[in-house]
């Protein structure tokens, strides 16, 4: 048996992980938690690693936290990392990302959530029925800023280039957020799905984990 430490996307939680099946592994969700003033994401993913308690655990990590999935396996070692929807290193990045980073738009821009802006928002995250509309609208008024400023800086500015031995990458062709043709190799591409593909296309999902876990 595995444990497996699961982190979800910006500001989400475990309910993104609902519909997949990890078998007789053991399943731990870590929290996303308020960032301290200045804090690097170095020191964010060293407060993540005091909730794993088993050596060699299995991340998977969710877009945002893909990547904190990579920064938590620099600090210690891990059976594997699943990347599902997220990125590995800046090259994999969007222009738009880089853009937004080399104009510093997220610091001059509040990042807080507009509801005029839900429409297009659902659309690029791939937004498939009501269900998903209405607990992205709930995780979209539970946002604390403090955290929502700082993670959007984190993401923008990431200078990763450093690799796991051992990642696994899990992509959807409609990917708007993180698009496919910018990911250098993902073992996975789930055609006709985007960014919410563990909601979306869960079968595959469950076909691929149990292959991999």
């Amino acid at each position: 048996m595995n444990h497996i430490y699961c982190i979800s996307g910006f500001g989400a939680d475990e309910r993104v992980f609902g519909k997949i099946d990890f078998g007789k592994n053991d399943v731990h969700f870590i929290q996303w938690k308020i960032p301290e003033k200045h804090e690097t994401i170095e020191s964010y993913a060293a407060r993540m690693c005091k909730e794993i308690l088993h050596p060699f655990p299995i991340l998977i990590g969710l877009s945002f936290g893909g990547m904190m999935a990579i920064e938590i396996a620099k600090l210690i070692p891990v059976e594997k990392v699943i990347l599902v929807s997220s990125v590995c290193c800046r090259k994999e990045l969007p222009f738009y990302m880089k853009l937004t980073s080399a104009l510093n738009l997220n610091r001059l821009i509040p990042m807080k959530p507009y509801p005029i802006l839900e429409p297009l928002e659902n659309y690029n995250l791939g937004v498939e029925d009501k269900e998903q509309k209405k607990l992205l609208k709930e995780y979209r008024n539970n946002l604390n800023l403090q955290y929502s400023n700082w993670a959007i800086d984190q993401v923008v500015n990431w200078k990763n280039e450093w690799l796991p031995s051992n990642y696994i990458h899990i992509h959807g062709t409609k990917d708007h957020i993180f698009p496919v043709k910018k990911i250098i190799n993902p073992d996975y591409v789930i055609k006709n799905t985007g960014h919410l593909l563990l909601m979306n296309k869960a079968d595959e999902v469950n076909e691929i984990l149990k292959k991999e876990l």
